[in-house]
């Protein structure tokens, strides 16, 4: 049952990424965008308001997709995850379809503007959102066959460690100017990706991934609940 609720997740977050798509190819015709380094306009208030809406929305849906699908807590979690990491990945595919663009996983991208904007190399969000589909798929398979996963805290922190490191990647530059109002934000340009950082964020957070998943595999036949 869940692997088929798994599928028609993965449907519902393939299209969802073919409208978000199609909006942004919208915006870009719209704006005049080509180079979103080079021609990214400043949005006026009220535009960069329904913008931040409009992410914010994104994640109550998927949110709400995972709440509907799964049964506990865990397979709630795990819907979403999943849901949010397939929709990351293909919207970059249907832009790629749409309009030839990203030219390859190198070229940067406005990726995200709550609470502040992000930028980094499409390279990065597609590395995390993988991680997150794989993730997903094993909380809820896991809750499926009666596996209830608690993580200790010290994965915990390893996860939170890192997530906050890959944040920081992607928000460097905002964070450096966050006393600017929303105007002079959106006139933002990176200077560069902070890739150490953002890989040290990464190794972590799939050392704490790596872990869990060891801990269901190895204790997938006894079942009950793990603790890693």
């Amino acid at each position: 049952m869940q692997r088929r609720n798994l599928l028609f997740a993965a449907v519902f977050a393939i299209a969802m990424a073919y409208l978000e798509a199609a909006i942004v190819v919208d915006l870009r015709k719209l704006y005049g965008i080509t180079d979103i380094m080079a021609s990214l306009s400043s949005f006026d208030a009220q535009i960069s308001r329904i913008e931040i809406g409009r992410e914010a929305a994104t994640l109550v849906m998927l949110w709400a997709l995972g709440w509907i699908a799964g049964k506990k807590l865990q397979s709630r979690i795990g819907f979403f995850i999943f849901a949010f990491g397939v929709w990351d990945i293909f919207y970059y595919i249907w832009l790629h379809i749409f309009i030839g663009w990203p030219h390859s996983l190198l070229d940067w991208d406005l990726l995200f503007l709550i609470p502040l904007p992000w930028w980094g190399p499409i390279l990065s969000p597609v590395l995390i959102a993988l991680i997150m589909a794989i993730i997903g798929v094993q909380l809820v398979v896991s809750e499926a066959r009666g596996i209830a996963i608690q993580p200790k805290t010290a994965e915990w922190l390893l996860l939170v460690s890192g997530i906050l490191a890959m944040l920081y990647a992607f928000m460097a530059d905002a964070l450096a100017v966050r006393h600017l109002n929303l105007e002079m934000l959106g006139m933002l340009r990176p200077s560069s990706f902070q890739w150490p950082i953002f890989l040290v964020g990464f190794i972590l957070s799939v050392a704490s991934c790596g872990k869990f998943l060891a801990a269901v595999k190895s204790d997938d036949k006894a079942g009950g609940r793990i603790t890693t």
